[in-house]
């Protein structure tokens, strides 16, 4: 065992052992650096950072009429956002996200910095639209010691009031990363991880607009598309190296440049939603403003509807799915749906053959979906004879 890590279990062990014989914990303990460094203690105070228990603090900002967005969640939500249900509410959402000592998981990475944020209408008026102000509330722990009460602290606001369908998480990649991480922690500290719904805006991202971008990352999408710049913004994959420095030296300034990444991710991410909601709402005026795969989505849309039995407005959407500018498999399987709608419901083989003639077209030779349309075709023409 090396000596650093010989030592440092020691001031472990050290803390842990002061803490349990102390009478109570000190009201400022979590402002103390149980690395021994010398650094500013302060800093964080300055910075709006208060105890929220042992080792834990906690700082709340409010980012005023930061999004606009309808005031009610839009009935087709849950078309671009898997996840959403109709019956959730704004007041229901709980965006998400965590830095972590590694950015691969596993049982020996511990989270160190929580961030959530909540939005709240701004006025009451009859307006379709309004102006939503982000409240951000930030966990930081300041050294192993307190994880127990930085994981009380961060389950606190899952168990913050909700509507009847309770709290719906919001994250990027959380699915994959932040929750287990959350969920390990919480099982190492012997404690019950939370009870919620999650939309992981990962997964959606990538159907509005991989075909658009060099990747689907968070960043890639808040520049490429919402044209948010974080110019300055300190990478999260130095988050690590960070907070070891910070147990080292004690230094707050770059740690105070990570907390500063964690809010402007919990900013995006409501950016982000924001933008999959007005997409939700009205895909067609929504592509004036943003760019996204709009016949990617208008294929779900499509067929969402027909098997509602809203035919008519079902084909408006495949017509737009099957259009010139989206990918050929997309375009190619509207087509079949409309072939297969004129054939059988609407009884007009002779449209359902030039549908199937325009989407065979657009598949590769000797594919299942090119053998399906192929003979499809030779089946109308000899209805045709």
């Amino acid at each position: 065992m090396s000596g650093n890590l010989r030592d440092r279990l020691r001031r472990i062990q050290l803390v842990r052992q002061e803490a349990a014989e102390a009478p109570s914990k000190p009201e400022n303990a979590a402002l103390v650096n149980a690395a021994g460094g010398t650094g500013d203690r302060n800093l964080l105070t300055e910075h709006g950072w208060a105890s929220a228990g042992y080792l834990t603090l906690r700082r709340e900002i409010v980012q005023i009429d930061s999004l606009e967005l309808p005031r009610t969640i839009p009935k087709d939500a849950p078309m671009v956002i898997p996840g959403i249900g109709g019956e959730t509410a704004f007041d229901d959402l709980l965006f998400f996200d965590l830095e972590t000592t590694g950015l691969s998981g596993g049982a020996g990475t511990v989270a160190f910095l929580a961030a959530f944020g909540r939005l709240a209408a701004v006025g009451s008026g009859k307006s379709k639209n309004a102006p939503y102000n982000l409240h951000i509330t930030q966990y930081l722990l300041l050294d192993y010691p307190g994880e127990s009460d930085f994981i009380q602290a961060v389950l606190g606001e899952f168990s913050r009031s909700a509507g009847p369908s309770g709290i719906t998480m919001i994250s990027y990649n959380g699915k994959c990363f932040d929750s287990q991480i959350l969920k390990t922690r919480c099982l190492m500290n012997g404690i019950a991880p939370p009870d919620y719904r999650h939309a992981d805006l990962l997964y959606p991202a990538r159907r509005l607009w991989k075909r658009l971008l060099p990747s689907c990352s968070q960043g890639t999408v808040e520049s490429h598309i919402l044209g948010i710049d974080r110019t300055g913004d300190i990478p999260g994959a130095m988050a690590p190296d960070i907070w070891f420095s910070f147990l080292r030296n004690g230094d707050a300034g770059p740690l105070l440049g990570i907390c500063e990444h964690n809010r402007r991710d919990i900013c995006g991410l409501a950016a982000i939603f924001a933008t999959m909601i007005r997409i939700a709402g009205n895909p067609m005026a929504a592509a004036k403003n943003v760019s996204f795969d709009l016949e990617a989505l208008s294929l779900r849309f499509g067929i969402k509807l027909m098997k509602e039995g809203k035919f008519s407005e079902g084909r408006g959407w495949l017509h737009t799915a099957a259009g010139k500018n989206g990918l050929p498999f997309v375009r190619a399987a509207a087509l079949r749906v409309l072939a297969i709608d004129s054939e059988r419901r609407i009884k007009d083989p002779s449209q359902a053959l030039d549908f199937a003639e325009s989407g065979v077209e657009l598949l590769p030779p000797h594919s299942a979906a090119r053998n399906e349309f192929e003979r499809r075709i030779q089946r109308l023409k000899s209805r045709l004879k």
